[in-house]
């Protein structure tokens, strides 16, 4: 093994890259990844697994060898039904071992593509499409889940599909437990194939294809960028994948003897390739926590107590999950194996950050990605500064570039030291566009650079300060909300001329999507009766605005268009006004951009009242948004 190098600055980064990708001998697929780790940790554990989230539960646990024939097995069963190169398996399941089985298994035969269990039907069956998928694997019928009602519905509709494998999750159970579920299921659906009893009739040595894979070869499709109109597929090479798991581990510096829990969905690249394809390329064992990782209530509850026991060093979360978990006492457990935790997806409020590692003694790493970057592009150094607030440095082989951009998007100059401006990146680890050529339009700056919709700064030690978007997704709980699905939603009342969705802060959620709207002249809804209509049009749950705010006109840019920076500001006051109401006391709300922040929240006290101003900043700490106090205007 070679040793890690630590990264402390910008410089340790630039050293290492003084060595090419090209010479670091990295593995041309994941398969032949996977395959490196199982000739080098062999006997090691590599993936295990608990159902439950209790603390007392032995773990189902795989060693190198066993998952990687456990993979081999998958790819040639999925090859026997007909899946080749440039071809998808689509996958809607919760974080089980078969889907890890499905994932690099489908890799090693086709393309894999990662499906969000939680959506609707509809939207399931336009990602199958739009894959043009022609195997899909889900979860046999298993109390609790609908995830077989979905695709029971659908099957008439997908008539391209060839097979359809089910995963029973009732093997998983001790007995008597397993036979009462089966007996009460019954036999599976006719022409539906059971996952277990596929792969165990397929060699385990060797890819009966004969597969050579090429790094260009696509790996992966991962939706992105809400849930609206035709879906956007990220496609990841494997040696974008293989790059990324690379890159992070010179973050993460995972390591034989460490454990991470991944808690996060396996339809999303965090939980894929952080808590999974670079934990394998460092030798680290993965425990998927409870299938519904931390959405399991029992999860969170005993996450201490699963901590101690696995001996888990890692795990990462979104800021959602560290608010929650700061309200499970962890006094009294044995934290010692933790190393750090990383946060991504959102902004984290630097209050939070700083109770979250007072409390638990554990260093927090922030960071910053996306699909289309295959996952990670930024992260404060474990070993150098960590800057608060910031999503710290580029990561090794990573380029991140601010640039200024002009008002209709195309490229004027690169940014000053500490200037606003677009956040973009380029590397082994960027994608080569979306499936639909049509989704490509304009996302390419200066050449090769993607532009991800984020504004940031860079200061003069390149750490890296987001400072807003200049997309107009909503991001709640790392989660992304397309708003023209909420304002085609509401278009279609009789009452609305125009709707503008933007996000509003939360200290829970980071954002939750509100909308504002006006009316037709001479036409009448109140705001109660337009969040009912909302509800029951907006087919995503998460999706769904927690207010609807009527004003009298919508600002529009000088060419017509919503001007929705505006909004945003107002939502922002409207969202601290309301966490202030039960503060006694004069208090005013102004909102202004920023220069180097994005925006500033000004709270303006009528006179100079310290006891009031400390009463604020303790109040508003666990937002994102900075806050600066007046005193006496």
């Amino acid at each position: 093994m070679h040793a890690i190098p630590a990264i402390e600055s910008l410089r340790d980064i630039e050293q290492i890259e003084q060595t090419p990708l090209a010479a670091r001998d990295l593995p041309a697929s994941t398969f032949e990844l996977i395959r490196r780790s199982a000739a080098r940790h062999g006997d090691a554990p590599a993936l295990s697994f608990i159902l439950q989230g209790s603390a007392d539960e032995a773990a189902y646990r795989l060693s190198y060898n066993e998952l990687l024939g456990k993979i081999t097995q998958t790819a040639n069963a999925f090859h026997r039904l007909g899946l080749r190169p440039g071809k998808a398996v689509s996958f809607l399941l919760p974080n089980l071992p078969q889907t890890h089985f499905t994932i690099w298994g489908g890799e090693a035969a086709g393309i894999v593509n990662a499906i969000n269990p939680l959506l609707e039907p509809e939207h399931i069956a336009e990602l199958i499409e739009a894959s043009d998928s022609e195997l899909l694997v889900t979860l046999a019928p298993f109390p609790g889940t609908d995830l077989w009602a979905k695709v029971a519905g659908l099957r008439a509709r997908l008539p391209q599909l060839k097979a359809i494998i089910c995963v029973d999750m009732a093997r998983l159970l001790p007995e008597p437990q397993r036979s009462a579920v089966q007996a009460q299921r019954g036999a599976l659906p006719d022409g539906v194939l059971d996952f277990d009893e596929l792969i165990a009739t397929c060699p385990a040595d060797h890819l009966e294809s004969g597969r050579v894979i090429a790094a260009d070869d696509i790996a992966s499709y991962f939706h992105t960028g809400g849930t609206t109109g035709t879906p956007k597929l990220a496609p990841h090479s494997h040696g974008n994948e293989v790059a990324m798991a690379y890159s992070m581990n010179l973050v993460t510096r995972f390591a034989p003897g460490d454990v991470t829990l991944c808690g996060l969905p396996l339809f999303h690249v965090n939980g894929v390739i952080v808590t999974g394809l670079t934990a394998f390329s460092g030798g680290a064992e993965v425990l998927l926590a409870t299938p519904q990782g931390y959405r399991s209530t029992a999860l969170i509850g005993n996450f201490w107590k699963i901590i101690e026991r696995h001996k888990i060093s890692f795990f990462s979360g979104v800021p959602t999950i560290y608010a929650g978990l700061l309200q499970v006492p962890s006094e009294g457990h044995d934290l010692s194996s933790l190393k750090y935790a990383l946060c991504g997806a959102a902004p984290m409020p630097v209050e939070l950050i700083r109770q979250f590692e007072s409390k638990t003694g554990l260093t927090l790493i922030e960071g910053y990605g996306l699909t289309e970057g295959t996952c990670g592009s930024c992260a404060n150094p474990v070993g150098g500064e960590r800057r608060p607030g910031s999503i710290g440095l580029r990561m090794p082989y990573c380029e991140v570039s601010i640039k200024v951009l002009d008002d209709q998007g195309q490229y004027l100059r690169e940014a000053a030291c500490n200037e606003i401006g677009n956040l973009c990146i380029r590397g082994a680890t960027v994608f080569k566009g979306y499936l639909q050529a049509s989704k490509n339009a304009g996302i390419w700056v200066d050449g090769d650079w993607f532009n991800t919709g984020d504004l940031g700064r860079m200061d003069a030690d390149g750490y890296i300060w987001l400072t807003g978007r200049s997309k107009d997704l909503i991001i709640r709980g790392g989660h992304n909300i397309d708003p023209q699905m909420i304002e085609e939603a509401l278009h279609k009342h009789p009452a609305v001329a125009l709707a503008a969705a933007v996000g509003k802060p939360d200290e829970k959620a980071g954002e939750l999507p509100v909308v504002y709207v006006q009316l037709k002249p001479g036409l009448q809804a109140s705001e109660a009766e337009l969040l009912a209509h909302a509800a029951a049009h907006i087919p995503e749950r998460a999706a769904i605005p927690k207010d609807v705010w009527i004003i009298e006109a919508i600002p529009l840019t000088a060419v017509g268009k919503t001007f929705k920076p505006s909004l945003r500001f107002d939502a922002i006051r409207r969202a601290y006004e309301q966490a202030l109401s039960e503060l006694s006391g004069n208090l005013r709300v102004e909102v202004l951009s920023d220069e180097r922040l994005g925006q500033v929240a000004h709270i303006h006290l009528a006179s100079k009242d310290a006891a009031l101003a400390r009463a604020v900043s303790e109040r508003l700490a666990g937002f994102a948004i900075p806050i600066e106090l007046h005193h006496g205007h």
